[in-house]
């Protein structure tokens, strides 16, 4: 495997998420509960860096390199939060956002689409 594909796939960095915890025998707190609770808590660290940004400021968050970097870490903290609960639970994250898209599709038309007024 190279180390792009390592990076991004899904599957492998959940691998390697439960292989850190396992080395740090991380296993018994990684309870539904708690990985929802601390997703939570770093999509809370996620808004902190945006709360009292204007909507321009907001879109140029990734112009300063230091703000830039805080973003991609809890950006990355809420994924890896995210893909543990996933495992946890036994959910295929890309799987049911696919289906949750086909559900917003059939929900929510676009403006013309066939069908609609």
């Amino acid at each position: 495997m190279t180390e792009h594909s390592e990076h991004s796939d899904l599957a492998g960095l959940q691998r390697r998420l439960a292989e850190f915890a396992a080395a740090r025998d991380w296993q018994p707190y990684h309870t539904p509960k708690n990985l929802v609770a601390a997703l939570s808590v770093e999509a809370s660290e996620l808004v902190e860096i945006f709360q009292w940004l204007t909507p321009e400021e907001s879109a140029r968050v990734m112009d300063d390199p230091e703000t830039a970097h805080r973003v991609r870490d809890e950006v990355a903290d809420v994924l890896a939060y995210l893909l543990q609960l996933c495992e946890v639970l036994g959910i295929d994250p890309l799987a049911a956002l696919s289906a949750k898209i086909d559900r917003n599709e059939q929900r929510f038309p676009a403006p013309g689409a066939k069908g609609t007024p």
